[in-house]
């Protein structure tokens, strides 16, 4: 085995050789997002070689190439190990360079030096002999005809679109600057030794690059792309003074999610939630921010470390060193931080909490956040969270708050507030007034229903009531049912003959349930039995008890009205907005969105579909099952779409690989697991045993999914196709 380094363009202009990729490669996977990148690589050489003042000229690594060299005759031929996807691509890419000319010149060039050769075994004497599922389109795009439609094809379109759109946004980006950057792309290739006792088994080398290892985090990429383009004592220097003590020994496994949210606050936009599936996409998207931004990673890394502690404040739930020397307002603001990130969990307003912060602490354009206007603002945050969390609504908020980020500086400057920003909003988005809480509160199941909530927001009704804070997080501090959830005969006495109707009304209402710190050990006792140790209770709901002689239908509905009185004192609307709509009425909402849209998963979740439209198409669906069917069978039916492709690579497209399987395959499972009989259906929407006609080819799908994988799924297809995210929408009820 020997390594050389090679620009990719010497590697594919070598006359003499072929290139053969063997059966046990995977055929091209590689999608909009792989691509995107890859032309990314290609532009920022080519502007480094446009740019005069640049005397260094950009060159990029392009990972690595595994070959086993054999000879064919007169000629070499290569077998390619590892690396088919970078090759293929760049071929492709040559293709779509090829005809996006005019020239026949460059025509020509592309085709005798990169595409054909004379020497060739293959076919047309094209230069590389794809696996067999990919060889048909590859071979027609050489040839200048039609490819089968599939992700070969996909590519090439994407390719030659990305071009187009470069030449028309620069005229000075043509033909010569392409192949400049295919001769500064480089790549290590592995030359692995012809003779079989050293051991160097294509399969086995192919099986141990591949073989599954702990990718690397966007922490990880973010660190190595700002270090390593310094000299290594500096890059020691820093790491060793300013990132590593600085923001990884602070921020330790919350690292990646803090680049995340920092971009979301710097851009004002939504990104995706940092998982293995995204870190890639992510890291191109903060390369791109941290190149346009930033004269150098030096500046960026001043910039960053700025930020850390202000993260550190949101994401820690007890915050020992102070955020303002006032103290009493750094006990308000870190009690208000710890509600909202740790009581509630409100991941979407980090990013805009995490730009409050840094006004608070910096002057920025001679603007600073004053004590009082970052309390009110969070607690006008926590307000709104509250208030739209009894109601159970979430939706839109993961998208649409960081764009608020935007509006930090007009909040910090006094031209904007808090509430004004949160009530023009769309419907979806909406601060709740007092009349939809007085009606959600006195109807729903408070206990059940708001579980992670129910407490925070009893403990905030008590310290509004006393202005003492309570402890409500201990264990020990409990909510009671005052008409207990077991009725003995002495409470069917208190409550009348019509006991079952009301206990059943009004049991987990919140008019009959206060606060205690007695962990539940007046449980199902009587009335009078309770008030005797409610004396005891050095909470105020106690007052509302003991001063009653009986505990019945009207007592609870006088408690309700209390309750829901002091919920609206405790978190509260200024007069103008209490019966307002609070939201923007001029907007239309869309109620149709694309499972390529950041928030898909949770505009799908807690929805119904009514329709699904691909294209110029729309199929009229009832359930999240439905859509996932449809849009396979869609992709089946449809000449356009490669459904091969999609069989082929269940495991990457939707983390398991018995997706979609063979009744032969099926009928095996569910003879070892009776319970997967429900959790398949076919294309026309029927289990198995309902099925009339069954054979052993007949395509079974996995429909045991959540909306929110349902649309993970789709999205995973989509890119990999190449569809935009017009073209996939679903329109709910």
């Amino acid at each position: 085995m020997k390594t050389e380094s090679h620009s990719i363009n010497d590697v594919l202009a070598k006359n003499a050789t072929s290139f053969f990729i063997p059966p046990f490669q995977r055929a091209y996977a590689w999608g909009r997002p792989e691509i995107e990148r890859y032309f990314s690589d290609i532009s920022r050489i080519i502007e480094s070689e446009l740019d005069d003042k640049q005397h260094d000229k950009l060159e990029h690594f392009f990972g690595t190439v595994v070959i086993k060299e054999e000879k064919a005759g007169f000629a070499n031929k290569s077998v390619v190990v590892d690396g088919q996807q970078r090759l293929t691509t760049t071929l492709i890419f040559l293709i779509a360079l090829r005809d996006s000319e005019t020239e026949k010149l460059k025509k020509d060039f592309i085709n005798q030096n990169y595409l054909t050769n004379n020497a060739s075994s293959f076919q047309d004497k094209i230069k590389l002999k794809q696996v067999t599922k990919d060889w048909d389109s590859y071979r027609a795009l050489v040839n200048k005809t039609e490819p089968n439609p599939g992700v070969i094809g996909i590519a090439y379109d994407l390719l030659k679109k990305l071009i187009n759109e470069k030449k028309r946004l620069n005229s000075q980006v043509g033909f010569e600057q392409y192949i400049i950057a295919i001769q500064r792309m480089n790549v290590a290739v592995i030359f692995l030794d012809e003779r079989p006792f050293k051991g160097e088994d294509p399969q086995i080398i192919f099986e141990t690059l591949n073989s599954l290892g702990k990718p690397l985090t966007l922490s990880d990429l973010v660190r190595n792309f700002v270090l390593l383009n310094m000299e290594s004592d500096k890059q020691s220097d820093v790491y060793e003074k300013t990132w590593h003590p600085k923001i990884e020994e602070i921020l330790y496994e919350n690292t990646s999610k803090f680049f995340r949210d920092y971009l979301q606050y710097k851009t004002a936009s939504s990104l995706k939630v940092v998982s293995d599936n995204n870190t890639k996409e992510l890291y191109q998207q903060f390369k791109d921010f941290v190149d346009n931004e930033f004269d150098s990673h030096s500046d960026f890394i001043k910039d960053i470390v700025r930020f850390v502690k202000c993260y550190k404040w949101i994401i820690t739930e007890v915050v020992n060193e102070p955020i303002s020397s006032n103290n009493s307002n750094d006990g308000i603001i870190k009690e208000l931080l710890r509600n909202i990130f740790h009581d509630i969990k409100a991941e979407a307003f980090k990013p805009f909490v995490l730009g409050l912060l840094e006004y608070h602490q910096y002057a920025l354009n001679n603007i600073k956040l004053s004590d009082e206007t970052l309390i009110s603002t969070l607690q006008t945050i926590r307000t709104y969270l509250i208030r739209r969390r009894i109601l159970g609504l979430t939706q839109g908020e993961n998208k649409n708050i960081v764009t608020l980020s935007k509006k930090i500086e007009s909040l910090s400057n006094g031209n904007a507030s808090m509430l004004e920003l949160l009530t023009t909003m769309f419907y979806r988005l909406r601060l709740p007034n007092d009349n939809e809480m007085k009606n959600t509160l006195t109807s729903m199941n408070f206990y059940e229903g708001l579980k992670q909530y129910s407490k925070l927001i009893l403990g905030k009704i008590e310290e509004y009531n006393t202005k003492v804070a309570v402890d409500f997080r201990n264990k020990k501090v409990t909510i009671e049912h005052i008409m207990p959830q077991t009725l003995e005969d002495s409470w069917k006495v208190e409550l009348g003959e019509h006991f079952s109707e009301i206990h059943k009304t009004y049991l987990h209402n919140i008019g009959n349930l206060i606060l205690t710190e007695f962990n539940s050990e007046i449980g199902n006792k009587s009335f009078e039995e309770k008030k005797r140790k409610l004396v005891t209770s050095s909470l105020n709901y106690r007052l509302d008890v003991i001063n009653r002689n009986t505990w019945n239908e009207d007592s609870i509905k006088e408690h309700q009205l209390n309750m829901v009185k002091w919920f609206l004192s405790t978190f509260p609307l200024p007069e103008e907005f209490k019966e307002k709509a609070n939201w923007n009425t001029q907007k239309i909402e869309n109620t149709s969105f694309s499972p390529l849209d950041s928030d898909a998963g949770e505009m799908a979740e807690g929805n119904k579909p009514v329709e699904l439209h691909i294209n110029e198409d729309i199929i009229k669906v009832k359930t999240w099952q439905d859509v996932f069917i449809k849009f396979l069978k869609y992709q089946k039916d449809n000449p356009a779409y490669d459904f091969e492709f999609i069989l082929d690579n269940q495991t990457e497209l939707f983390r398991r690989d018995e997706t979609i399987i063979k009744w032969s395959s099926l009928k095996e499972l569910i003879d070892a697991k009776v319970e997967l009989s429900s959790r398949y259906k076919t294309f026309s929407g029927k289990v198995w045993d309902k099925e009339k006609e069954l054979h052993d080819d007949l395509l079974f799908i996995h429909i045991n999914i959540s909306a929110s994988n349902c649309m993970t799924r789709i999205g995973n297809v989509m890119q990999k196709f190449n569809m935009t995210e017009n073209s996939v929408e679903i329109k709910l009820k």
